[in-house]
């Protein structure tokens, strides 16, 4: 069985960086500082790289309806998210469908931000 899950787009900015960074412990500059990010060759700031897999991890519980039910997500970080200054910031958007093989349920997504793939091969196993 084979389900196409709707699409959702998240809007990441440079705040939601900020907070990332304090949750997670994760302070390295080039997450929140334009000048340190340009000095190492980056186009700028960039989301952490388990912040924007967390926002497929999100879009899967909430599809789901019941968090909890992701056993493994896994996905490479290919192409870094680069967040502008502002309120506006940037969009991360993610697709998914859900298939079930042999009792097995996983979602195969699509996440991308200004219609770039960002992550390489996401995937969640659910539970169950």
């Amino acid at each position: 069985m084979t389900t196409e899950i709707a699409p959702r787009t998240f809007r990441v900015t440079r705040a939601d960086l900020v907070a990332y960074a304090a949750a997670s412990g994760d302070h390295n500059p080039i997450h929140t500082d334009e000048s340190v990010a340009l000095a190492v060759g980056l186009p700028g700031v960039i989301a952490h790289g388990m912040y924007t897999l967390a926002l497929a991890a999100r879009y899967v519980d909430e599809h789901l309806g019941e968090p909890g039910q992701i056993a493994e997500l896994a996905a490479k970080f290919t192409k870094p998210v680069v967040v502008p200054a502002g309120e506006t910031g940037t969009e991360v958007t993610v697709a998914g469908v859900l298939r079930e093989t042999d009792g097995v349920r996983t979602v195969a997504l699509t996440v991308t931000c200004d219609g770039e793939k960002v992550l390489g091969n996401p995937r969640a196993v659910l539970r169950g």
